[in-house]
């Protein structure tokens, strides 16, 4: 199944007052407020490893090196689009294998490998590239920390912005109880760095092992506000 392009779904903020914890001191009042934006990712991180053994190195390496060569024939209409590309991690050690007398000398393999690695913008790419991947039996894993937002630093601010909107919004509900009004910030702190969190669902894959849908992500972002009381 195809993927259409996401449009991005913010979420409102959250101005229950009861759910935060509120101080207020002579003619003070310290809050928190919180932004919550939920949005559709429209990009992905991805690696693809091929690996192979064999009891001689250079065989085990030169496996590794026809995989590529498959895999660069595979993907080479769409190569162009597929950004900050890199197969130059290779790796190449060896490993005992189990023993299955007692006395008996270990016998040694050679397990070499080489990791691809990109981003693409596109996710109707991802489908074509995890079948390309399975045909060749490189090992991936695709979960929702590899999916994100191509203006996620737009999104982070969103939050922010919400999460101030709602520290002014229970400060102006704390002083109409008081019969006050919310004057002017005295100290603020913000909670910065906030990263996109993945929901209940990141992704959906059907039997084939591709993606049907991709999931709704979280950014939050929270303030510690104290405000004037007039």
């Amino acid at each position: 199944m195809s993927l259409k392009k996401p449009n991005i779904a913010l979420a409102a903020a959250l101005f229950a007052c009861t759910l935060t914890p509120v101080t207020a001191s002579a003619g003070e009042v310290s809050l928190s407020g919180e932004g919550i934006v939920t949005y559709i990712p429209d990009s992905a991180r991805l690696r693809f490893t091929a690996s192979a053994e064999h009891s001689r190195p250079e065989k085990a390496s030169q496996q590794v090196g026809e995989k590529m060569v498959q895999w660069r024939k595979g993907i080479r209409n769409i190569q162009n689009q597929l950004e900050d590309y890199s197969d130059a991690e290779v790796n190449l050690y060896t490993r005992n294998l189990p023993i299955q007398e007692r006395g008996q000398k270990p016998e040694q393999m050679a397990v070499a490998s080489q990791t691809v690695s990109f981003t693409i913008s596109d996710l109707e790419l991802l489908n074509p590239l995890l079948e390309e991947a399975q045909k060749l039996g490189l090992q991936y894993q695709l979960g929702g920390n590899q999916f994100f937002h191509s203006n996620e630093q737009k999104l982070q601010q969103k939050a922010l912005g919400l999460a101030i909107e709602d520290a002014k919004a229970q400060c102006a509900f704390v002083a109409k109880q008081l019969d006050k009004s919310c004057g002017d910030v005295v100290t603020i702190n913000v909670n910065s760095g906030h990263r996109p969190v993945p929901m209940m669902m990141s992704s959906e894959r059907s039997a084939e092992g591709t993606v049907s849908s991709v999931g709704p992500q979280e950014i939050r972002a929270n303030v510690n506000a104290t405000f004037e009381l007039d």
